[in-house]
């Protein structure tokens, strides 16, 4: 669905004034949507959903590199020994999107995991 660009517009502007861990958050929730939606479409199977979940796969991917780039850089405030965890699961992810035929319910999981986590004392 696309929205009106006045309505996307301030929907951005909302979702702006959240602290970044909710922004986060969020950015989780929305990859998941379009996994949720190939997994919805024949369990991922056919034309219509294969041309969807190339492009699920692809934004979970950018996701995932994207996490792996922040956690990696040195200035990053997070503690030692969690940022290895996420980098650890971030990978898992990225090796189980290489596969023929990824386990969408797997990499679906893992990011409500990830955004319920980012949710805690927002």
């Amino acid at each position: 669905m696309m929205l009106h660009p006045n309505l996307a517009h301030a929907y951005r502007a909302a979702r702006a004034g959240l602290p970044p861990r909710a922004q986060e958050a969020d950015v989780f929730r929305r990859v998941n949507g379009g996994l949720r939606a190939v997994l919805a479409m024949d369990g991922g199977k056919g034309a219509q959903a294969g041309l969807r979940a190339i492009r699920a796969l692809a934004d979970n991917r950018r996701l995932w590199l994207a996490v792996e780039g922040v956690l990696l850089d040195p200035t990053n405030a997070l503690p030692p020994p969690l940022r290895a965890s996420i980098i650890s699961v971030g990978r898992s992810v990225l090796r189980e999107m290489e596969k023929e035929e990824p386990d969408l319910a797997f990499l679906i999981e893992v990011n409500e995991q990830m955004a319920a986590g980012l949710s805690v004392n927002n």
